[in-house]
């Protein structure tokens, strides 16, 4: 208990130097106890159980904890870990669900929207956002979500799903479509 005090002050990158300098296992539970619920709550986002999310959480504590070796320092700590967490669930989803972007996107066509636009985000209510969000793809969720949750750039993106930066543009304005044309759809919403 005693080195969690001594480290709570130190940022999380410093955590993580100091880490791979020592090899002291009880300098990750600094950063197990910072980002257990971050993490549970982002699985949640995902998979809507609460003890799955739970199990998710401290598996995916667990490999970075593993892959901590790795770790460059070309992002923040917190944007890493949430990759791993991003593509955890993302490969679970794709498993449990059968799910392939690229089929599911052809059979679930929208019809072209021309004026897509984030003024038509900024007139949403959060509440029927996340109803809608909850009835796309969740590759195009997990797109969404990196890009105006966490705010993480195109070639972040890019590297953390491990696509190129044009698929995520693209798979980004598809997204957006999608969500635009089903909250007009299910809310009656004119612009």
């Amino acid at each position: 208990m005693a080195i969690k005090t001594k480290y709570q002050h130190k940022s999380d990158e410093e955590i993580v130097h100091l880490l791979m300098d020592s090899g002291n296992q009880e300098l990750f539970e600094v950063l197990y106890a910072r980002y257990f619920k971050k993490v549970k709550d982002k699985c949640f986002s995902f998979l809507k159980e609460s003890k799955l999310s739970e199990e998710f959480a401290n598996d995916i504590l667990t490999k970075a904890y593993e892959k901590i070796p790795g770790f460059k320092g070309n992002s923040s700590f917190s944007s890493w870990l949430y990759s791993i967490t991003y593509n955890y669930c993302i490969d679970y989803l794709r498993f449990k669900k059968k799910l392939h972007y690229p089929n599911w996107n052809n059979n679930n066509e929208i019809p072209e929207i021309i004026d897509e636009s984030e003024a038509d985000f900024e007139v949403a209510s959060y509440e029927n956002l996340v109803t809608i969000l909850e009835l796309i793809h969740p590759e195009e969720k997990v797109l969404l979500l990196m890009k105006y949750q966490d705010n993480l750039s195109i070639k972040h993106i890019a590297k953390t799903l491990r696509i190129s930066e044009d698929a995520v543009k693209m798979r980004l304005k598809r997204a957006r479509t999608r969500v635009i044309y089903m909250y007009k759809q299910k809310f009656n919403s004119s612009n």
